[in-house]
């Protein structure tokens, strides 16, 4: 989440391991990252172009709600919205921060996308971008390091007590198979079809700190596994933890980080939507003094390797007694469930985007659709991918659209 101001009054939980300050944020606001791949136009090829735009698009947005930046490779960037009181209008400072960036690369003809993956690019032609904590992360993991060409979003959403924190993170975690199979969109890896919905998932739990986060109870133990991690080398702040969930302590949130790139921004829409719903209602849960329900880790850890690999056909885990259910099957059920949440949100259209992506695919389907009737040529796939990007709705337009139709805010 931008801009450290919004953000300013913290508070810590005291222990005998080191202290962390969680901020104070208002309760359910949002802010989104949403990392972007630049392609050239002809080829489709990603393009190590980011440090030569950056400094302008940083200088042209220094005043905006909006952040532009770089990321670990200089094949991509970095938009962020300011913090949103709605997912709508964090989604807006997406959508004007993408209109910054396209009046740059445009000319230069430099083609934007997103996808956990790019579906043919080999990770020896990619450049690390010039930053001290970029070559120290790929001098430590070496070939897992190198092979990071991935790209996620990033959904922030407000917690305005930090006993509340982990409990959720707990509860949540229960959800991310949902997430992960939502935004699943990295079927192919370096000009192979790997057989996975999200390739992404897989290859990012490789790095150090990544991966499902921790069992912990409360903020106390969080601080006690930040004190050994530091002592011990293995980061250097809470800035290193690459959960699938974590705290984001600087800002207040708890962040999801677990979904692959979505390819078009109402899809977009519809995840964070859903990410804020669930932290609402698990917080109403603890307001009405009622314990939240954790999955087992073995049972977690199951439920990611069936979301990445069968994406919105998988079956999952769905409460510590082991019930399984087809993993669609149980989301529209909890869109159903936390509609009054949604509607309170002021989010009730947007979450309705999860329907569409169940009953169009999500963009893991596309892409083998795609290649399929071109034959397996992976460079139809990344065309079809910036066509996506670019021609897609905004999502007012998307909105817009479902008023014309008459839809409820439940029906896509």
């Amino acid at each position: 989440m931008p801009r450290t101001e919004r953000f300013a009054v913290s508070h810590a939980c005291q222990t005998d391991a080191m202290t962390v300050t969680f901020a104070t944020s208002a309760r359910s606001s949002v802010g989104l990252e949403w990392e972007l791949m630049l392609a050239d136009r002809t080829t489709g090829d990603l393009v190590g172009r980011a440090p030569e735009i950056l400094p302008e698009l940083e200088q042209s947005t220094e005043l905006e709600r909006f952040t532009v930046t770089g990321e670990l490779l200089t094949n991509t960037i970095e938009v962020t919205s300011g913090i949103g009181d709605t997912v709508a209008s964090a989604v807006d400072d997406i959508g004007d921060a993408i209109a910054q960036v396209r009046a740059l690369t445009s000319p230069r003809e430099i083609e934007l996308l997103c996808a956990g993956s790019h579906p043919f690019a080999q990770w020896y032609d990619q450049h690390v971008t010039d930053k001290t904590r970029y070559h120290k992360l790929i001098e430590r993991t070496q070939w897992w390091g190198r092979n990071m060409m991935i790209w996620g979003i990033h959904v922030h959403v407000g917690v305005e007590d930090v006993r509340k924190v982990f409990p959720i993170i707990g509860a949540l975690s229960t959800y991310l198979p949902h997430l992960q199979a939502l935004s699943a969109s990295s079927p192919f890896w370096a000009g192979e079809r790997t057989g996975y919905a999200s390739n992404r998932a897989l290859v990012f739990q490789q790095l150090p700190t990544a991966g499902l986060p921790w069992p912990l109870m409360d903020w106390a133990q969080y601080e006690s596994y930040l004190d050994d991690m530091v002592r011990t080398g293995v980061m250097e702040d809470a800035t290193e933890v690459r959960w699938d969930i974590r705290p984001a302590p600087r800002w207040g949130t708890i962040e999801v980080r677990a979904c692959d790139g979505m390819s078009t921004l109402p899809e977009l829409a519809a995840v964070a939507a859903l990410v804020q719903v669930l932290v609402e209602h698990f917080s109403r849960e603890l307001d009405e003094g009622r314990e939240l329900r954790a999955l087992q880790p073995w049972f977690a850890r199951e439920n990611k390797w069936r979301a990445a690999r069968y994406g919105t056909a998988a079956r999952v885990v769905v409460d510590p007694e082991g019930t399984q259910r087809p993993v669609a099957e149980h989301l529209r059920e909890t869109i159903e469930m936390l509609a009054p949440v949604a509607e309170d949100l002021h989010c009730a259209r947007e979450l309705a985007g999860v329907n569409r992506i169940l009953d169009e695919g999500g963009s893991s389907t596309r892409q083998l659709l795609v290649a399929d009737a071109s034959d397996g040529d992976l460079r139809e796939v990344v065309h079809h991918l910036i066509r996506e990007f670019r021609g897609g709705p905004t999502l007012r337009d998307h909105l817009r659209d479902l008023a014309m139709n008459g839809d409820s805010a439940g029906t896509p």
